[in-house]
């Protein structure tokens, strides 16, 4: 018995259509015949014809068999269509795709072995018993589809735990980098406060020179008090503590310019400047991650 490579489920439905299609096809040969019998019965009453009469009587055979076989073809594609339209429906349920190759359908090699199918499932010797009452059942719900479902529910849950993962990675990262971020806070504040040290000591200075200019303008009044012929030697003594003074207090300013211009020269300050920089620059592009 030649066979198609199908199981048995799907052969019994092919058996199926190949039944039915072979009704359709009793029925248009029949009327094919009855067309020509029509001609005989209707036309063909004379011993004699003219050449135009049977040109008329075959043109209208023509027209009629034209006729019919043009319907039965146009009916067989519909039908097929139909076919396909229940096969793409049942695949669509299961979120499947089917794939059909048009030039298989010419290939006369299958077109062969269905003939030979047919030959042998129709042939009245070799036809099984009780063929005509084979009737096809549904297929269990569970098979297939389960299986797909299984397979989608799976996938998503393998994609979780990557999700998952990341996301622990990333929190890492992201708690990592705050740690970072408070040192490097701290290490700033640090910075800041051997500045204010720095500053404090130059005010420390200023007000004790500040303090003995006090002194100096004291003891001045004291010996002017004392002698007014030394009134005019400690005015000029104290234009030149005057002079003194503000030399002194730019020298002063000068030397914390100066210090402050060799400390922000130091490796120490421009490794910490760009410690802080770099990490400024991680920590934004860690929220944009993120926030992503």
């Amino acid at each position: 018995q030649a066979e198609l490579g199908l199981n048995e489920h799907h052969q019994n439905e092919v058996i199926n259509y190949m039944r039915f299609a072979r009704f359709k096809r009793g029925l248009c040969l029949k009327t094919v015949d009855s067309c020509f019998q029509d001609l005989k019965d209707s036309r063909l009453v004379e011993e004699t014809f003219t050449v135009d009469e049977v040109i008329d009587m075959l043109d209208g055979l023509q027209t009629v068999v034209h006729s019919e076989v043009e319907s039965e073809l146009i009916n067989t594609t519909y039908t097929n269509v139909l076919l396909l339209r229940q096969l793409f429906s049942q695949a669509e349920k299961w979120y499947l795709k089917l794939q059909t190759d048009v030039s298989e359908l010419e290939n006369r090699e299958l077109l062969e072995q269905v003939a030979e199918f047919e030959k042998s499932e129709f042939t009245s010797s070799n036809k099984k018993p009780g063929a005509d009452l084979i009737k096809p059942k549904l297929a269990p719900l569970n098979e297939g589809g389960s299986e797909l479902l299984n397979k989608t529910v799976a996938c998503l849950q393998e994609e979780n735990e990557k999700l998952k993962i990341r996301l622990k990675t990333i929190e890492t990262q992201a708690t990592t980098a705050l740690d970072e971020k408070s040192k490097l806070e701290k290490s700033l504040k640090d910075l800041q406060m051997i500045q204010g040290d720095q500053k404090t000591n130059a005010n420390q200075d200023i007000t004790e020179l500040e303090n003995k200019v006090a002194a100096l303008k004291c003891q001045f009044e004291k010996t002017l008090n004392d002698s007014a012929a030394n009134q005019k030697f400690l005015e000029e003594n104290l234009v030149t503590t005057k002079h003194d003074l503000l030399k002194v207090q730019d020298q002063l300013s000068t030397a914390e310019k100066e210090l402050e211009k060799k400390f922000q020269q130091t490796a120490a300050y421009r490794n910490m400047k760009e410690i802080l920089t770099k990490r400024n620059e991680q920590i934004k592009d860690l929220r944009k991650k993120l926030s992503k």
